[in-house]
């Protein structure tokens, strides 16, 4: 089996894991870092260059696409998934899941729980926007930020219109959710391959910060899903279409509320804090999904055709 990690970084501890767990399989695992990729398009040939030589087709492909690079990312994913490679994660489904407004859409139209959110331009009044999400204390997050960073907690009115008025001055997308303050600066994310939750942890903020993401100083411990947990995360995942994710989730007075639903979550905190060979699933959801070719002519793949976005 020969399978593509696209990754800019092959020391990253999740690049690792998974190069050896496919080589646990005895499989060519190889990292190519996407932003070095060409693509060559022409009447019946697709081709895919890597410093400067053609890459040969590989079985499938894992993306590890970097939130700044989603769109040149997603492009080289589309390509290899339109010349019916597999991939962990389809461009659709990860171009969804990067769209912060998008996916939560997506997810309110799958009947997926959330905060209360609110997305306005800079022609509404921050009052009406106020309004709207049902009064301080409120959670402003930018819309192109990541890992914590761009997310504001305000106290009171008063300090949610300045800060609405300062982003709207300059132009900046902003979603304006509800703060949930019985979930205690704790989440939970459940990560799913392949339909199933093969894992689930915890993560608490770090003292006197309301997020609880890693990169942030947050720490985590491992977590057992209740029933409603469990299927909201299977519910989001599905909605989402990724064979692979993370689920971000808090605990509130009316369930579960899916916060993020994450195309290339990080395996160091859930399988440090879990102890499981999360990596090793990731390559049973391959193994699964894929009869690796003999030769060039013979591949044989289950590909979801929905979404390749030819």
């Amino acid at each position: 089996m020969k399978v593509y990690i696209l990754s800019r970084n092959k020391e990253l501890y999740s690049t690792k894991r998974l190069i050896e767990a496919g080589e646990a399989k005895g499989w060519d695992i190889q990292v190519i870092d996407y932003l070095k990729c060409s693509i060559e398009i022409m009447k019946g040939e697709l081709h895919i260059n890597y410093l400067g030589k053609q890459l040969p087709v590989p079985d499938a492909v894992i993306p590890r696409i970097g939130a700044s690079r989603t769109f040149y990312g997603t492009a080289m994913v589309r390509h290899f998934e339109m010349m019916d490679v597999f991939s962990t994660s389809g461009n659709l489904a990860i171009a969804r899941s990067r769209d912060k407004l998008r996916s939560l859409q997506v997810l309110s139209k799958h009947n997926v729980d959330m905060p209360r959110t609110v997305f306005a331009s800079n022609k509404s009044t921050a009052k009406d926007v106020i309004a709207l999400s049902g009064g301080a204390p409120l959670v402003l997050k930018i819309l192109e930020g990541t890992q914590g960073v761009g997310v504001v907690l305000v106290d009171t009115e008063k300090a949610a219109k300045s800060v609405l008025d300062a982003f709207y001055g300059m132009d900046v997308n902003l979603l304006v959710q509800e703060f949930i303050e019985e979930a205690g600066g704790a989440d939970i994310r459940a990560f799913v391959v392949d339909g199933e939750v093969v894992g689930a942890m915890k993560r608490q903020g770090a003292k006197g910060d309301f997020r609880s993401n890693l990169h942030q100083g947050g720490s985590a411990t491992s977590h057992k899903l209740t029933r409603k947990e469990k299927s909201t995360a299977l519910a989001a995942a599905k909605a989402m279409g990724l064979g692979v994710c993370g689920v971000d989730m808090i605990e509130s007075a009316r369930g579960p509320l899916v916060m993020e639903v994450n195309s290339s979550p990080g395996l160091e905190g859930i399988e440090k804090s879990t102890k499981l060979d999360i990596a090793g699933k990731v390559m049973d959801y391959i193994e699964k999904n894929v009869t690796p070719a003999t030769d060039t002519t013979t591949k044989k793949k289950k590909i979801k055709r929905d979404n390749i976005g030819a």
